[in-house]
């Protein structure tokens, strides 16, 4: 008998979850604790960017986020700020593409730019070493990016091949089908730009978009690291001296609300698959609401164990994968239901989908369920938080919802302290069929039939 006959045949996820008399029972959640602020400086430098330096050791590294709101109203704004934000770490008047590399390299470290309807978010991290320089970058790039018309020239190109591409993805269909669903003419939802206003951007547009709309008053910036707070503070005060403006950032505009309604059919002829998005109303992390909703969406369809996933996709088979989750933005949050399927059971999915909607209100989750629910909820945050990237991106989302450091110490203790009715209430005020909206892409020529059988489907 060899060594591999030799070994027990291994067992299933369901068989070890199981004993003899029934399955195992989960340990209760133990008491949770507010765990200890790390230390930290919250401050306003003198050019009004709002700096939050927290210390992390462990790894002689930092981490860097900095979000500058970057909204505008213009039909033509998605395409030069899209340039922007591709050659703004391109160049400047001491250096070029390749001595912004080789410094940063030379450093352990490295910056990356993106841009969408809403902000401008410049990510970066560099050993403790090397934050002088990736400083000294950050600043260069913010008070003196070139925007070269060879580099404007190439980005336009590259982003017109990327454009093509990405209207032809199924995805991007229904991503751009369901913002207009939910916030029509709104400016978040023009969040690709069209390819006739990237060939008539010029690199005067793109250098003036940058001096008028990249300002530190009313941009956050977080540093995370290995290294005292207050010293974080003064170097970035020091590096970021010159970066100034009598400007404001440009805040997105207030957001319509989501509310239900019929779901629309979104022809894409010949399609095989179909996407589902749907969408309603929820609340922010400053509503005393939140947790218990951040449990019912888990229970929903937040995880993989959850009902929504456990129906369309382990128990009928309809997709390879079903989620829902809360979408924040800076005015409050909506809740967003993401599946594809094949096109011959695109009408059952949907109908499943709204069944589990339905049984969220009239079938509320169990005490099991909501214990997993809610062990999940912990451990995730606790994962996400262990790391200094983490830790970074988490800070810069809760300062931008106008909360702060303690928030996610003690969120781990309101988690604990939610209670199965207020789940039950939660599910039944945002996760009701009738609240929700959203479209469907797919073929119209087969699913106009059994979709407008189905009911409450908008078909061409």
């Amino acid at each position: 008998m060899t060594a591999i006959d030799s070994q027990q045949t291994p067992r299933t996820a369901a068989q070890i979850g199981r004993t003899e008399l029934g399955p195992r029972p989960l340990p209760p959640l133990g008491r949770q604790r507010d765990g200890r602020a790390p230390a930290h400086v919250d401050t306003v430098l003198d050019n009004g960017l709002r700096v939050v330096a927290v210390r992390k050791p462990g790894v002689p590294m930092v981490e860097l986020r900095l979000r500058v709101p970057f909204s505008g109203s213009h039909r033509t704004h998605p395409a030069r700020s899209e340039l922007m934000a591709a050659t703004l770490l391109a160049g400047t008047a001491r250096r070029d593409r390749e001595a912004v590399d080789i410094d940063l390299a030379r450093a352990g470290a490295d910056l990356g730019a993106s841009v969408d309807p809403e902000r401008l978010v410049i990510t970066g991290n560099a050993l403790v070493s090397g934050l002088p320089v990736l400083l000294d970058v950050l600043a260069d790039s913010l008070t003196g990016a070139a925007h070269r018309a060879d580099e404007v020239r190439m980005e336009k190109e590259r982003l017109v091949a990327h454009l093509a591409m990405a209207r032809s993805q199924p995805r991007t269909i229904a991503h751009e089908a369901l913002q207009k669903r939910r916030y029509g003419n709104h400016p978040i939802t023009r969040e690709l730009p069209e390819p006739q206003d990237v060939e008539a951007v010029t690199p005067a547009a793109v250098r003036s978009l940058q001096r008028k709309g990249v300002v530190p008053r009313g941009s956050v910036l977080v540093l995370v690291g290995d290294l005292p707070p207050q010293q974080a503070v003064d170097a970035l005060a020091g590096a970021l001296a010159g970066w100034t403006s009598d400007r404001e950032a440009v805040r997105l505009p207030p957001l319509p609300r989501v509310t239900g309604g019929d779901v629309l059919l979104v022809h894409r002829p010949g399609a095989v698959q179909s996407q589902i998005r749907l969408s309603a109303h929820a609340v922010p992390r400053t509503d005393p609401r939140y947790p218990a909703l951040q449990l019912a969406n888990l229970v929903f369809g937040g995880y993989f164990s959850a009902r929504l996933p456990e129906n369309i996709r382990e128990d009928k088979g309809f997709t390879y994968g079903a989620h829902s989750f809360l979408e924040f933005n800076t005015h409050g949050a909506a809740l967003v239901i993401d599946t594809d399927t094949a096109t011959d059971v695109t009408a059952a999915a949907l109908w499943e989908t709204r069944h589990e909607l339905g049984r969220m209100v009239v079938s509320p989750p169990t005490q099991e369920e909501f214990e997993a629910a809610r062990r999940y909820a912990v451990g995730s945050l606790g994962i996400a938080l262990s790391s200094q990237a983490g830790l970074a991106s988490s800070v810069l989302a809760i300062v931008v919802a106008g909360l702060d450091l303690e928030w996610l110490r003690g969120h781990p203790a309101r988690l604990a302290a939610v209670t199965r009715d207020q789940v039950v209430a939660a599910a039944a005020e945002f996760l009701a069929p009738s609240a929700v909206t959203g479209v469907v892409v797919g073929d119209a020529d087969v699913l106009s039939a059994p979709m407008a059988a189905l009911g409450g489907v908008e078909v061409p």
